[in-house]
């Protein structure tokens, strides 16, 4: 490759890079033409044992700085990364196969603004006094200890900040373990992070699959867990941190509706949906893949839809100009393969796509179906890549009914001129991040989350300091004590 995709070492562990050959190879695979372009070990038992130890033996310390000392070191690294985003982005487009044209401006930057709000955060996380009379009581908000971060590979450079940064800010640390398809840029997050002043053992990246998650959350030594994740797995990992009374944040799937009223901007609307299913080759767990739109302006959407489509430049991820890239890996595209194939045995129509492009790497087709009904699979199932599921209504409270008919709540959205309309439509949805007149939008400022089986908890904003520290408070008697006996 004309970029340096291999890393020094496939751990990064008390501030410096460690490998271990005994581990398993897993190799990484460049998903725009299917070569391999670096190779990890998965962790082995020294290994996770070395980053517990690490990050244990690190944390005190850290929780005893004032916050603005913290914050401090998340603020320089945001900078840092704000300066390396080129080559950043790059690294980004190799590990996942997305176009520099979405990483050069949503995945190293949002990385950076999520250290930037948290590093700005923490100087205020302190308690409150509560008077009682002559007595009183005081809160004190603590770090909880070691988490456990464990990312998928849709987001990796994102995910490894949106997790650490809240974690660290609170006087945590943190042992992350990014997907095993994207291992690549987590490493960067924490070689900068060191770079930045925070001290080693604070934030650790060990690499490997659910053989490495599953004993970090089980173990003893960690105090909180936070998954980024399908829901299968975070059933298992939920499940798992339960039997610790382990602190949980679950981000999980999900199979958002998108209503779209007559009455809204057409060119808005095919925007809007446009991104809610095709940006990053649809796999975004928050994606509007069940997309209802009014019988007024079905036909039309439809057809302005695959007018929009066709002006996709999909090509070499490299190139600026393209703006749609393939799959993450050829499991993925097989996957969603056989979701297109159900699709079109149940009877959907097919607007657009479908097919596998014939070149190297794994590009399928922005695929469209419409008159799709509530019960067929592609309408009910997370399937993680560019298929758009079209369903027609006639009236609001028939497309909230169905809309909310799904196991997942993660996020929710409608277009509509009608103001009136947009805020009683997203008021009655039962997800946790929602939009009116836009979609996918999550800046860190705005809590990100679902509910239902789409997640617990909040990740960025405020929020995520609830999810990242405890409350102790404290009861100071100022005068005798009057015991019974």
């Amino acid at each position: 490759m004309p970029y340096p995709t291999q890393p020094t070492a496939s751990h990064f562990i008390n501030g410096a890079y460690v490998e271990d050959t005994a581990g398993a190879e897993i190799p990484v695979i460049y998903p725009a033409t299917g070569e391999q372009i670096a190779q990890v070990h998965e962790a082995t038992p020294a290994i996770i044992e070395q980053a517990l130890n690490s990050a244990k033996a690190a944390q005190k310390a850290w929780a005893a700085l004032s916050g603005t000392e913290r914050g401090r070191i998340l603020r320089r690294a945001a900078d840092m990364i704000r300066e390396r985003n080129h080559d950043l982005s790059v690294l980004e487009t190799y590990d996942t196969g997305k176009p520099m044209s979405e990483t050069l401006y949503v995945d190293a930057t949002s990385g950076a603004d999520a250290l930037e709000y948290f590093g700005g955060l923490a100087g205020s996380l302190t308690g409150e006094h509560i008077q009682l009379g002559d007595d009183w009581v005081y809160t004190r908000r603590e770090a909880l200890g070691v988490c456990v971060g464990i990312g998928a590979w849709n987001y990796p450079t994102q995910i490894a900040c949106w997790k650490g940064a809240p974690a660290l800010a609170c006087g945590n640390a943190m042992v992350f373990k990014p997907s095993e398809t994207t291992p690549l840029c987590a490493l960067k997050v924490a070689e900068i992070l060191h770079e930045a002043g925070l001290p080693a053992g604070l934030y650790n990246v060990i690499q490997g699959t659910g053989v490495v998650g599953a004993p970090l959350v089980s173990d003893p030594r960690v105090d909180k867990v936070s998954l980024t994740g399908s829901v299968p797995t975070g059933r298992k990992v939920y499940a798992a941190a339960a039997a610790g009374i382990k602190n949980v944040t679950m981000e999980l799937g999900g199979k958002s509706p998108l209503i779209i009223f007559d009455d809204a901007s057409l060119e808005d609307a095919v925007g809007g949906a446009i991104l809610a299913n095709f940006y990053s080759s649809g796999q975004v767990c928050s994606n509007g893949t069940r997309v209802f739109v009014q019988k007024g302006i079905k036909e039309a959407f439809l057809a302005r839809l695959h007018e929009r489509l066709s002006e996709a430049v999909i090509g070499d991820p490299m190139d600026e100009a393209t703006n749609f890239g393939p799959m993450v890996s050829e499991n993925q595209m097989k996957i969603v393969q056989s979701y297109i194939e159900k699709g079109k045995a149940e009877g959907a129509r097919l607007v657009c796509g479908g097919t596998r492009l014939e070149r190297e790497g794994y590009y399928l087709e922005p695929t469209v179906f419409a008159d799709v009904h509530d019960d067929m699979i592609i309408a009910r199932e997370e399937i993680f890549g560019p298929v758009m599921a079209v369903l027609d209504f006639e009236e609001e409270e028939d497309a909230i009914a169905r809309a909310n008919a799904t196991e997942f709540g993660l996020s929710a959205g409608v277009f509509t001129s009608d103001l009136t309309r947009g805020h009683r439509v997203i008021a009655q949805l039962e997800a946790g991040s929602c939009f009116i007149n836009s979609y996918n939008d999550a800046p860190v400022e705005a809590p990100f989350g679902g509910s239902k089986q789409s997640g617990v908890g909040r990740e960025n904003s405020k929020s995520a300091i609830e999810h990242y520290s405890q409350m102790k408070s404290v009861y100071v008697r100022m005068g005798a004590v009057d015991a019974p006996f």
